[in-house]
């Protein structure tokens, strides 16, 4: 089973940006379609980005133009940078591998945008 730590958040101003990076153990991330979550409080858990083994890339309506997702299977690495930041943006951000029913999940990195 992979392992996955993501890393990269903090308060950020609103127009800011930021880059997540998610580290895989265990196991070889170029194997996994790939995706980053986010989890606002109140509120459920949703696709902000995926990444396929092929490096097809898909976005959610909302951080479409603000976000992107890229990996690095040399380095066992997911990212997503994300740009244009909002305050609704706020929310915990989690790396997935898999699928979101059956994969794997990191710990979370909290992401705050305010002035």
């Amino acid at each position: 089973q992979v392992q996955l730590v993501e890393s990269g958040g903090g308060l950020v101003q609103p127009g800011g940006s930021l880059r997540l990076s998610c580290v895989a153990s265990g196991s070889r991330l170029s194997s996994y379609n790939m995706g980053w979550y986010r989890q606002a409080p109140g509120k459920q858990r949703e696709l902000v980005a995926r990444i396929t083994t092929g490096s097809i890339t898909n976005y959610a309506d909302s951080v479409k133009g603000r976000f992107t997702i890229s990996r690095d299977n040399a380095k066992n690495t997911v990212y997503l940078q994300i740009g244009s930041l909002k305050p609704e943006d706020t929310a915990v951000y989690y790396c997935n591998a898999g699928s979101p029913v059956f994969g794997s999940w990191g710990q979370g990195t909290q992401v705050t945008v305010s002035s």
